[in-house]
């Protein structure tokens, strides 16, 4: 009898087991149902894997990139913590995330290509710290690094025959039209919108856009898999898409003007 009752509870307990890890996989939210934007972003910074990705304008491939997440950590005393063992007393701490895009796209009419490596810094509450942008079309170098700490941005260019580098105020870069007249470029007053230049020192993943995110399913070859579908308004009149895994690899990015972008792994399907 004790065996009998042993081998249900075994059985149920299995069976239990099982009906959960099915529920967290496939029954995790219905379909179209909201999910927090928070949670979505922390899956992609803390993602096990990178995202290469495959870019394609108007189904034409110009390009590729690949977007690394990162977790910074360091010790309870402010050190960074690299190795294997710690130090007795001594724990990891989330220190902030790290994320870098790199690649190179088609620059038709240069006969060359454009190659780019953006890096982003965030704090543990996803306020962003700095964003660096690196473009290069030979002989040309464009170089522009944002610092939240300080509220400046600075600008460089550069190639074989000339450097030039200044640096800016947010303030400046919250009155464009201003700022280009300085430049000795043209501008048309109400072109711009001030929030869109450049997002506030405290802002966060979200850089000024407002995003939802949902529960949603990609088909993949013949089989369909759970994702989560981020979704933002662009000036009112455009919309871009990110579709990502269950685990924060970033599967398909859907821009305006027919950008798109994706994973290498679904390129096949």
């Amino acid at each position: 009898m004790v065996k009998r009752v042993s081998f249900l509870l075994i059985a149920l307990f299995w069976v239990a087991m099982n009906w959960l890890l099915w529920r967290s996989e496939f029954g995790g939210g219905e379909l179209g149902s909201a999910v927090p934007v928070s949670l979505v972003w922390e899956k992609v910074l803390t993602a096990p894997d990178d995202s290469s990705l495959e870019i394609n304008f108007h189904g034409k491939k110009i390009g590729y990139c690949r977007w690394l997440a990162n977790v910074g950590e360091e010790l309870s005393t402010g050190k960074l913590g690299t190795e294997e063992v710690l130090p007795e007393g001594m724990v990891r701490q989330l220190a902030g995330y790290t994320i870098d895009l790199e690649g190179s796209l088609l620059w038709e009419g240069h006969g060359g290509r454009l190659r780019f490596d953006l890096h982003g810094r965030f704090a543990t509450d996803h306020a962003w710290q700095e964003l660096a942008l690196r473009a290069n079309v030979r002989p040309t170098v464009w170089e522009l690094r944002a610092l939240a700490a300080d509220e400046s941005v600075t600008l460089k260019v550069e190639d074989n025959e000339s450097r030039w580098e200044h640096r800016f105020a947010f303030a400046d870069l919250r009155q464009p039209e201003k700022l280009l007249k300085e430049l000795g470029f043209p501008a048309w007053p109400g072109l711009f919108n001030p929030a869109m230049i450049l997002p506030a020192p405290q802002q966060n993943y979200s850089l000024g856009l407002n995003w939802e995110a949902r529960n949603d399913w990609l088909k993949i070859g013949h089989s369909q898999v759970r994702v989560y579908r981020l979704q933002a308004r662009l000036l009112d009149r455009y919309q871009a898409v990110v579709i990502v895994s269950r685990v924060g690899e970033i599967l398909r990015v859907e821009l305006p003007n027919d950008l798109v972008l994706v994973n290498d792994a679904l390129i096949d399907f």
